[in-house]
């Protein structure tokens, strides 16, 4: 069988050379050291949180004189957070789905139909992304307030749908797609939504995937939006019940470990599942004719 040939900026052929090699085990031991700098605070924290209180103020040994799970449950069960993931769970799917269609929409407008005007409008989309995020708080919560929205997941939602970096993003690859499959839809007499939702979305999955990452970790963490406008325990996120729990006096130290432990699985779970796709700096639409 023949041996796959790999390109990059180091080549297999290069690896003959002793400078090269040196400075190819220089790399591998920076991005060693840059892991383990990332990967740390999350072991410390994991491991934190099998200690007691007594044990958290008083050792200063990182690993936990026992792996007993019984202080994590102690905490699941004051805490109370099972609930709160079904919130941030519903918090989350709206998300996507608005990041998806609406992000898409005004990209498949802008990169595909290209009406008269399309280039401004890119400019100002391109412009708001110098624009901090948090000015927009106070316009948007009395919007929300003025619309008798509160206390609902749908603002939520929409607040995702209006995302200039996920606009841009489907902008680049739309205008990468061949002209040639929309004309066909055209042609068989697709309209101009059928043609996005039933042509263009399917072949855009790379970059639906992309984004709706980025959006499940953007909705998942989010916290100021949600304690503004989601009234009451019960309809408190994650990120809004780590907060409340963290300002009770009963909470300690060690208890406030653990609570974080729980706000981090489903992130980490979900980088380690689409860490491909994450990492991909190129993607492409293959075509079979």
């Amino acid at each position: 069988m023949k041996k796959t040939q790999r390109t990059g900026v180091i080549r297999e052929y290069d690896m003959h050379s002793a400078s090269v090699k040196v400075g190819y085990g220089f790399i591998l031991l920076l991005c060693g050291l840059m892991v383990v700098i990332a990967v740390f605070p999350l072991i410390w924290v994991s491991l934190a949180g099998f200690k007691d209180l007594k044990e958290f103020v008083s050792s200063e040994s990182i690993i936990p004189q026992s792996f007993s799970p019984e202080p994590f449950a102690t905490t699941w069960s004051q805490l109370g957070i099972a609930k709160n993931y079904l919130n941030s769970l519903i918090s989350v799917v709206g998300s996507v789905a608005c990041a998806l269609v609406f992000n898409g929409l005004l990209g498949y407008g802008i990169g595909i139909l290209k009406p008269k005007g399309h280039g401004a409008v890119k400019r100002l989309v391109m412009l708001s992304l110098l624009m901090p995020p948090t000015i927009s708080i106070v316009p948007l919560f009395m919007n929300i307030q003025n619309l008798r929205m509160g206390n609902s997941f749908l603002p939520l939602w929409l607040s995702f749908g209006a995302n200039a970096m996920y606009v841009i993003l489907f902008v680049q690859f739309f205008e990468s797609l061949p002209g040639s499959i929309i004309e066909a839809s055209r042609i068989d007499g697709c309209s101009q939504l059928q043609t996005f939702f039933r042509i263009v979305l399917p072949l855009s999955k790379p970059i639906c995937t992309v984004i709706s990452i980025f959006a499940v970790n953007a909705a998942w963490s989010d916290f100021l939006l949600p304690y503004l406008v989601l009234r009451g325990a019960e309809k408190q996120t994650v990120m809004v019940r780590l907060f409340v729990f963290s300002t009770e006096q009963t909470v300690n130290a060690d208890a406030m470990m653990r609570s974080v432990v729980f706000a981090m699985i489903p992130p980490i779970i979900l980088f380690f599942i689409f860490q491909k796709q994450l990492t991909e700096n190129a993607v492409s639409v293959g075509i079979k004719g």
